[in-house]
């Protein structure tokens, strides 16, 4: 008999760390090992392609684009062996028990993307419950733009400032709405 192979790797970090180009880099390499693979991402996420995850280094692989994560089980195969899942903070929190489902009892590999804090420094939607339930994570780091030491926070910017606390937590957006910070860097002004 098979040893099962239903597992989660979470991928998580702030943006400009690489979470997606990581994402991929794990994909590319189940195709090469001939494994079924197939990708969701949030609609929300429409940066720099519709159908596609793609980096901000320019990578990309084609995926599906959800409004709601409970949409995967209209287009999952019946014979994947490998789902990616990028930006997962955007998706509700019921991503965690559908991932879990994935692994446990369809016997897939989940590996899943996602920043762990939100701009104001603090965990960002169902993140922590998928960091907390995976079998292995992976913590990548940013560059701060400030110091050139490393960064794992997300600095939001509105006309070039740090944004205040009470601005709203999702805008999608990229170099023109935010940078990486380290600790001492980040800054949210109005923070209780």
């Amino acid at each position: 008999m098979c040893p099962r192979h239903g597992r989660v790797e979470v991928i998580a970090g702030p943006m400009f760390s690489g979470k997606t180009e990581e994402l991929i880099r794990r994909l590319r390499r189940a195709v090469i090992a001939k494994k079924k693979v197939q990708v969701f991402k949030p609609k929300i996420d429409n940066r720099y392609a519709t159908h596609a995850v793609a980096s901000h280094a320019g990578t990309a692989f084609d995926a599906i684009p959800l409004d709601h994560i409970e949409e995967i089980w209209q287009h999952l195969s019946p014979d994947v062996e490998v789902v990616g899942i990028d930006e997962a903070q955007f998706f509700s929190p019921r991503i965690i028990p559908l991932v879990q489902r994935l692994a446990d009892e369809r016997d897939i590999r989940v590996i899943v993307a996602g920043l762990d804090m939100d701009f104001r420094g603090e965990p960002f939607g169902p993140m922590p419950g998928l960091l907390a339930q995976a079998d292995e994570v992976t913590k990548v780091k940013a560059i701060c733009m400030v110091c050139g030491e490393e960064a794992t926070r997300t600095q939001r910017l509105i006309d070039d400032q740090p944004a205040a606390y009470d601005e709203p937590v999702v805008v999608v957006g990229a170099r023109e709405l935010y940078e990486a910070r380290c600790r001492e860097h980040h800054e949210v002004p109005g923070r209780p």
